[in-house]
């Protein structure tokens, strides 16, 4: 039985009065966790859910989360993670595509689900701190056995569906099966993070997010560690759980490493018990990497992954040599190589895009074969990311293919440029995307965040960044932002970043 649930089962009869989940004050014991999941497995199996039917989580990182999530897999059903800001036109598009007969919801998107639901009929379950809310499910619902041992499942039978963000066109939902994704926490638990059963993993990544889905959760169900959520990030709330939880393993994006380190209140932190952190998403500066090691006396592993590839792919590993501003080595059951646009492999030096095989590569797009397909054309999953690597087996990411600048027919990789831009004393953020140009076809442009007292002027920055790169290369484009455009996970979307007050 390959049922991803059989790891709450077993780290249930393991170490059952553990602490799995916690919210503050708030604790959740791994059995008790367990027995609200099997509850819900029981009222879904009683309310006609059937074997591979989907169910779709609208759900914050609350202790509701893992018992809904859990709870639909211990009945064989399929889960849907869906970010919880989505409005109702985006959320009946899921509910359609995937043909979703469930929903768990959190009160505060109830409405926006609803009008989705009415046009879809799927069936709306509004959530409590541990799952369904009071009424939710008849009487004769809830009559059954709880279903504490799960539904028997095939190692490729579907066990999440992930919607991905593409920058063109509609998601399309990523079959993740039950091995994928037992494997992949399997690798994150014992290759990257090193976890035992007395670790404290801080939650700030969201669950509906598949980095915080299998390297925050489901590795804590499987080393039956603790789980220490945060709902909604916020560096100063992280710093005080630094300290109150004694958080051992700290999982972020960029972005949140940053905000950290130029909190006002970091210089406070109590990160003592802080062993390890990890970093994925997108690449994180090496300024901000330096300083956060050396600041918090840590080590930052960071990798690189796609929801297609459950996510992890490549790390760099504790028990080996790390190599900063790369995404590391290809991780155990998983490969790695850098392919051209015919699919030729590319000859070391060169530049070419990530292809990736292995035990954690999804099964297919839903209901998209046509895009698998071009996805993964001969075995090996295409990226979208481009790359070089080294001797030694370590991938540096140039830049993400469509993201890549082409003025006057000389390529440019913004990242490149944003890693000097964060070099500069005064800037805290920054996004270089290509500008329509009438002459060059592109042009570089840089949107920047300056930090709080900042005394350059963007003529500074922009002198600062041409001094130290190729002519071509520094932004002709400059401008200033309060903030710049986030994903749920506080990923940088440079994809929505457009030029205003340009200089």
């Amino acid at each position: 039985m390959t049922n991803l649930a059989a790891n709450l089962a077993a780290t249930a009869a393991r170490v059952p009065d553990r602490v799995g989940i916690r919210l503050d004050s708030a604790e959740v014991s791994w059995a008790a966790l367990h027995r609200a999941a099997a509850t819900v497995a029981a009222q879904l199996q009683a309310a006609g859910l059937q074997v591979g039917d989907r169910v779709s989580l609208i759900l914050p990182n609350v202790p509701a989360y893992p018992v809904a999530f859990y709870g639909t897999l211990l009945a064989g059903g399929i889960v849907v993670p869906m970010n919880p800001l989505l409005k109702a036109g985006e959320i009946q598009y899921f509910y359609e595509d995937s043909g979703a007969c469930f929903s768990f919801v959190w009160p505060d998107f109830a409405d926006e689900a609803a009008k989705a639901a009415a046009e879809t009929g799927t069936r709306l379950v509004v959530c409590g701190p541990m799952g369904p809310a009071e009424g939710q499910f008849d009487a004769s619902e809830c009559s059954g056995a709880p279903v504490l041992e799960p539904v028997e499942r095939a190692d490729d039978d579907t066990a999440v569906i992930l919607y991905t963000s593409g920058t063109t066109g509609k998601p399309k939902g990523a079959e993740l099966t039950h091995v994928n994704l037992h494997r992949n926490a399997q690798r994150s638990a014992s290759d990257i993070m090193q976890i035992a059963e007395d670790d404290v993993i801080m939650g700030c990544l969201p669950l509906f997010h598949v980095f915080g889905l299998t390297c925050g959760l489901n590795t804590s169900v499987q080393r039956g560690c603790t789980l220490t959520l945060l709902p909604r990030f916020d560096p100063a709330k992280a710093i005080e759980m630094f300290g109150r939880d004694r958080v051992t393993i700290f999982q972020g994006v960029p972005t949140m490493y940053a905000a950290i380190l130029n909190h006002p209140n970091a210089d406070q932190a109590d990160t003592s018990s802080l062993r390890t952190c990890v970093s994925g998403g997108s690449a994180m500066p090496e300024a901000v990497m330096a300083a956060f090691e050396k600041k918090f006396g840590c080590q930052i592993l960071e990798g690189y992954g796609l929801s297609e590839t459950s996510p992890v792919a490549s790390f760099n590993m504790p028990d080996k040599p790390t190599k900063p501003g790369t995404i590391g080595r290809a991780i155990p059951g998983c490969e790695m190589k850098l392919v051209d646009v015919d699919g030729n492999d590319v000859p070391p030096g060169g530049i070419g895009e990530i292809a990736i095989r292995g035990e954690n590569i999804m099964k297919g797009y839903w209901n998209r074969p046509e895009a698998t397909k071009e996805a993964i054309p001969d075995g090996w999953f295409r990226s979208g990311d481009l790359a070089t690597v080294d001797d030694e087996g370590y991938f540096t990411i140039v830049d993400r293919k469509k993201d890549m600048i082409i003025r006057g027919g000389m390529n440019i990789y913004p990242r490149e440029v944003e890693e000097v831009l964060y070099t500069h004393p005064d800037v805290l953020e920054a996004a270089v995307v290509g500008v329509p140009d009438d002459l060059m076809g592109e042009e570089v442009g840089a949107a920047v965040v300056l930090r709080p007292g900042a005394t350059s002027t963007l003529e500074d920055v922009q002198t600062y960044v041409k001094d130290r790169l190729a002519a071509y290369k520094y932004p002709r484009r400059i401008w200033l932002l309060d903030e710049l455009p986030k994903g749920p996970t506080g990923k940088i979307l440079r994809r929505e970043v457009r030029p205003v007050e340009a200089s």
